[in-house]
């Protein structure tokens, strides 16, 4: 009877340790599985990024009408997930307003908004264009402006912001500083070019003739 009683105790110790790495086991394995299955979800949903393309800096005249212009690139099919927000953020504010949302072909705008009534869509998410328009601009509207595209599971790693000022009628060239700066650099390019091409050809013009007279020369000779 001893014998068995000790022998009970034995099985019951083993019993007992068995419980408890298994309740270890058991303890550690949601763990693991959880990360497996986060690793098997990454693995099967192929996520990339949204890439938002606008300009860095604008002007327009007072009272005047403008387009803000917003480009994308995804990877996904563009479908009807897919939806753009703008927002504003005034010059000197700290936070942004959202004033504007478009999905499932419908626009969207906030209620008390500085651009109520005078922003539209002007883009086509199916030549991943996500551009507004704004009329009648005001110098209040002076500040940066936001897009933000979201085509899923594709995400947005950095939205596109533009500077926007307001300055007075007439204030602007007649044509873009840009514009005339590559007017200028290509006619001083094609200048040059016509120069180099010239003085070549009378160069080789005078060493043919001097070429000529020497064999002249050693002819008479």
């Amino acid at each position: 009877m001893g014998a068995r009683g000790g022998g009970s105790r034995k099985m019951a110790a083993a019993g007992g340790t068995a419980g408890r790495s298994a309740a270890v086991v058991a303890a550690r394995l949601p763990l693991s599985a959880c990360l497996l299955a986060a690793a098997a979800s990454l693995a099967a949903v192929k996520v990339s990024a949204v890439e938002v393309t606008t300009p860095e800096e604008m002007f327009v005249e007072n009272e005047t009408d403008v387009k803000l212009p917003c480009t994308f690139t995804s990877a996904e099919v563009i479908s009807s997930a897919a939806s753009v927000s703008w927002s504003f953020q005034p010059e000197g504010a700290a936070t942004r307003i959202s004033f504007f949302y478009y999905s499932n072909g419908k626009p969207y705008t906030g209620k008390d908004i500085p651009f109520k009534d005078r922003v539209t869509w002007a883009g086509d998410l199916n030549k991943k264009d996500a551009s507004i328009s704004i009329s009648n601009m005001q110098f209040q509207d002076n500040g940066t402006y936001i897009c933000d595209v979201k085509n899923p599971p594709d995400i947005v790693v950095k939205p596109g912001e533009i500077r926007l000022r307001v300055v007075e009628k007439d204030s602007l060239p007649a044509f873009p500083i840009a514009m005339v700066a590559g007017i200028v650099i290509g006619t001083v390019t094609g200048l040059t070019l016509l120069i180099s091409i010239v003085v070549c050809l009378v160069m080789r013009k005078n060493n043919s003739k001097k070429r000529y007279s020497g064999a002249q020369s050693f002819t008479r000779s």
